[in-house]
């Protein structure tokens, strides 16, 4: 049975059977199907059904009568005798041989195609981390444009509040500045005694109006700022003012508070005047975190 599992072998690795019969390799037509004769067609009464040949395929039954028929060997002179035992065993090791011949080149195809399927995967790989290399790097230009775009406007945003702290000083130099010169000429004139009526009195003394707001804001540290703005400026002017020339970290979030009454003012309060939160003619306030 070693030779007809052997045929088996070959079979099923895509030899032909005529060729895997080894008696036949030397046939001219060993790679022709395999055609019955005559009298092997099933129902071969008619003319037409004798001459055509049959396209069923062989069964193993065909395969066992294949397996008994290589035992037998073909003579110079046309006759077939059975195969001596060395016989035997030189065609086992010649299909032996073809066997790990066909086995080799499988082996080879499949390792050639691991290779080839490693190489795309690596390729894939590779691809794939580029694309995300440069998804990275578009996205990190796109925090450092926008982070220079931030510290433009703040920059900017700085330097006109400077801009209008210079002119307000302008301004209010130049406002105490002639103020002053009048206080002391009307100072040297001699002061009249004015009548006094022990029964009558004047008019109630009206409020004074005050366009003007002396803010001392005490920092974190301790230390403390003070500044003059306009009755009508919004209190986010003193907070612009503390960022500014105050001591607070870059970045640090801060809000104001007045410490008597204890009120925290909020954002909707950075919007108002002074004047309307009472912080007129002079108020204390304080730096707290958020």
């Amino acid at each position: 049975m070693s030779e007809l599992t052997t045929l088996e072998s070959l079979l099923e690795m895509g030899f032909g059977r005529n060729r895997a019969l080894m008696e036949h390799e030397n046939d001219p037509d060993i790679d022709e199907p395999y055609v019955p004769s005559e009298g092997n067609v099933v129902g071969g009464g008619g003319g037409d059904a004798e001459s055509q040949p049959s396209t069923e395929q062989p069964t193993a039954q065909d395969m066992d009568e294949a397996g008994q028929q290589s035992d037998f060997i073909e003579t110079e002179d046309g006759s077939r005798r059975p195969m001596t035992e060395e016989e035997k065993l030189e065609q086992v090791k010649r299909l032996e041989e073809l066997m790990r011949v066909k086995q080799a080149e499988r082996r080879e195809r499949e390792r050639a195609e691991e290779l080839e399927r490693e190489k795309q995967r690596r390729k894939q790989g590779q691809e794939l981390q580029q694309i995300r290399q440069k998804m990275q790097d578009d996205e990190m230009k796109k925090i450092t444009d926008q982070r220079r775009r931030e510290k433009m406007e703040d920059k900017l945003a700085r330097q006109r509040v400077k801009e209008k702290i210079a002119r307000d000083r302008e301004e209010r130099a130049q406002k105490f500045g002639s103020g002053g010169s009048q206080s002391t000429a009307a100072s040297s004139q001699p002061t009249l005694p004015s009548p006094s009526s022990p029964t009558s009195q004047g008019p109630p003394p009206t409020k004074k109006e005050y366009d003007e707001s002396r803010i001392q804001v005490r920092m974190l540290d301790g230390s403390s700022i003070t500044a003059v703005f306009k009755a009508q400026e919004p209190l986010a002017a003193v907070r612009v003012y503390v960022q500014v020339n105050g001591n607070t970290p870059e970045g640090q979030d801060f809000t104001l508070l007045s410490p008597y009454p204890r009120h925290v003012y909020t954002e909707l309060d950075m919007e108002k005047p002074l004047k309307e939160l009472g912080l007129v003619p002079s108020a204390v306030l304080v730096v707290t975190k958020k």
